[in-house]
């Protein structure tokens, strides 16, 4: 005997099936399973090809293994590979032949680990195996030679570059020296989030600094938005609101904001106030690399901001003696 509840749902499957156009949207829903599947066929079999082209290409000497006298395979053998990545021979070689098999983070790590692969090649192996990389590049591809000399040739004017998650990637001597000594802060730490909230001598000198943080929170989760599920991002969260009181209330408004130009006034500790226009400058279509820069806003800032150039020139070349 079936309840009334059961009747209802049942009915209305039938009159979705009956309906006109059901068979096609079951179709539909079914050719949309089908291309999924082939993709991840597709994508197993690319990994699998990968990976062996990377372990044939190395060999037993750069990872410390003895040759011997009776080895015919190219490169290194699956056994190898998978004593390097301290994971069972059977499920490695599962993996090079493409099986549908669930594959870590944390394998993918030690994989791109024992492989020597660098970090383009690193990227690569992630985005076949669809997972994210718990350890991304510190380096930025858009990083280029060419784009330091920009930096440079735009002093005194402060600029550097950064990614969407506010890290610091590179600066110029000017910016250096703009609202802390930036050479004495650890790279793990050179972000303008952490510093904003955090570092008691950049918080110091921003003037309007509860206005900044509160619009930068804003920008952050903008920007997060399109990394939910990723651990560098989730990471930095987790810093930001266990070591700040000031940005959980600041994330808690749940407020979003484009990136866009603005003055700014700072207090710096070997020129005085200083008034900027800053600028992002994007490096491609998405608002990922961009380069941040600071034209002062007027005479007074500009020659300030001329000395504070000469300074951090006289510290470089001390610091180099």
């Amino acid at each position: 005997m079936t309840t009334m509840a059961e009747e209802t749902v049942a009915g209305g499957a039938r009159l979705r099936e009956a309906a006109p156009g059901g068979k096609g949207l079951r179709e539909a829903a079914s050719e949309g399973v089908r291309r999924g599947q082939a993709s991840s066929v597709v994508r197993r079999h690319e990994l699998a090809a990968f990976l062996r082209s990377r372990r044939e290409r190395i060999t037993p000497e750069q990872v410390g293994l003895v040759r011997g006298p009776r080895r015919r395979t190219p490169g290194l053998r699956r056994e190898e590979v998978a004593q390097l990545s301290s994971v069972g021979v059977t499920w490695y070689t599962w993996l090079e032949q493409a099986r549908d098999i669930h594959v870590s983070v944390q394998v993918l790590d030690a994989l791109a680990r024992a492989l020597l692969l660098d970090a383009t090649e690193r990227a690569h192996l992630f985005q076949l195996a669809g997972a994210v990389d718990p350890a991304p590049a510190t380096a930025c591809p858009a990083l280029t030679p060419a784009l330091r000399a920009v930096l440079e040739q735009l002093e005194p004017y402060p600029a550097c570059l950064q990614n969407s998650r506010y890290d610091i990637l590179a600066y110029n001597r000017t910016y250096g020296l703009l609202l802390c000594d930036l050479d004495a802060v650890p790279p793990e730490d050179r972000n303008c989030m952490i510093l904003s909230y955090t570092n008691e001598e950049w918080r110091s000198s921003i003037v309007h600094l509860e206005e900044v943080q509160r619009v930068m929170a804003a920008r952050f989760r903008t920007a997060m938005a399109k990394h939910l599920g990723e651990p560098a991002w989730k990471a930095l969260l987790k810093r930001l609101r266990d070591q700040s009181p000031e940005f959980r209330a600041a994330w808690e408004r749940h407020e979003v904001v484009a990136h866009r130009g603005k003055r700014k006034e700072f207090r710096n500790r070997y020129v005085g106030r200083l008034t900027v226009d800053h600028t992002d400058l994007w490096l491609g279509p998405e608002t990922g690399p961009r380069m941040v820069t600071y034209a002062p806003a007027d005479d007074d800032t500009r020659e300030r901001l001329a000395r504070l150039h000469a300074i951090a020139l006289e510290r470089r070349a001390t610091s180099a003696g």
